[in-house]
């Protein structure tokens, strides 16, 4: 029996191993074309939408706390100065937690905020996407796995959070942040130098069709 792609992918996120990825599916996301509209509940319980975000930098941050290459981001505060910093540019994070019931990663609003408490995270805001709508649609692989969305809700970015695909904290040291890079290059203008990267960290379990 021949083996598609989508089998592929499919039989490596039944088996939890980490995968590193282009930054998309053939029929996913675009960048220099809109970002897939989207809404997702958050951990308040509210509805959140990209287009109350318009005008406004956007950035997406898939997410799995029980990812090692999560807990690399996040037990070094990698994580958490990035969002922090963002914040100061005026730039609006979400994290998005696609795992579905009964998957490693899934929380409900209690937990993610306990999670966020804990760690000293700072998202704008934490969607929940348990039917996987969403990473569907960004055709999102990876915990972490980044997009960036610009103030005309064009996609600029998608990709890894950095070029070291390992969850050892040592490949922290001298890690090139292209997240960092690409915002900096839109704040000053320019166009996204490395828009689009391979992703890394574990596989994104996608709940089944229904």
């Amino acid at each position: 029996m021949k083996l598609t792609r989508q089998g592929f992918i499919a039989g490596l996120a039944f088996s939890g191993l980490a995968l590193a990825l282009g930054p998309a599916l053939a029929d996913g996301p675009r960048i220099g074309a809109p970002a897939p509209a989207f809404k997702a509940m958050d951990a308040d319980g509210k509805t959140r939408s990209l287009s109350e975000f318009a005008g406004k930098t956007v950035i997406l941050e898939w997410t799995n706390h029980d990812c090692p290459y999560v807990r690399k981001h996040y037990n070094s505060a990698t994580m958490q100065t990035l969002q922090k910093d963002m914040a100061k540019e005026g730039v609006v994070w979400l994290s998005v937690i696609s795992s579905p019931v009964g998957e490693q990663g899934y929380v409900e609003g209690p937990k993610a905020k306990d999670l966020s408490v804990q760690r000293n995270a700072a998202p704008a805001g934490i969607l929940f996407d348990p039917r996987s709508g969403m990473a569907r649609a960004y055709g999102a692989q990876t915990t972490p796995h980044m997009y960036i969305i610009d103030p005309k809700g064009t996609l600029a970015y998608m990709g890894a959070i950095d070029d070291k695909p390992s969850s050892s904290p040592s490949s922290l040291n001298g890690a090139k942040s292209y997240v960092r890079q690409a915002v900096a290059e839109m704040k000053a203008g320019k166009p996204v130098s490395e828009a689009s990267t391979k992703s890394y960290g574990c596989v994104v379990k996608y709940a089944p069709v229904s």
